[in-house]
């Protein structure tokens, strides 16, 4: 099993930063794509970040590029997410998940393990 745990977040003003954290524990797999995904109550789950631990081009949908950036550190099982430049429609429930092999899907059906997820509340 594949462990996640995600820290960071909380209140925070809009026009500000913050940065996640999730560290990956347990059996990690060799390939894998750490996805991060949020979701707002009463809604799915949406990517906002993927990547894959071997390196390459992150992967972004469009309605957050340039404000998020996904990072890893591979030495240490750990990957971020910082988001600039903060909206009231980023407050959410942020979860790190991943899944097996190279390809970093944006489909959240596609990850089989997650973390519990981190509240970020942005607030005026």
């Amino acid at each position: 099993q594949v462990q996640l745990l995600e820290s960071g977040g909380g209140s925070v003003q809009a026009g500000g930063s913050v940065r996640l954290s999730c560290v990956v524990s347990g059996d990690i797999p060799s390939s894998y794509c750490l996805g991060w995904f949020r979701q707002v109550q009463g809604k799915g789950r949406d990517v906002v970040a993927a990547v894959w631990n071997g390196g390459g081009d992150p992967y972004y949908p469009g309605h957050v590029k340039g404000r998020f950036t996904i990072s890893q550190d591979s030495a240490k099982n750990m990957v971020y997410l910082q988001i600039d430049s903060l909206l009231r429609d980023d407050t959410a429930m942020y979860y790190c998940a991943a899944r097996r092999g190279a390809y970093c899907s944006p489909d959240p059906q596609e990850y089989s393990y997650w973390g519990k997820g981190i509240q970020v509340t942005v607030s005026s």
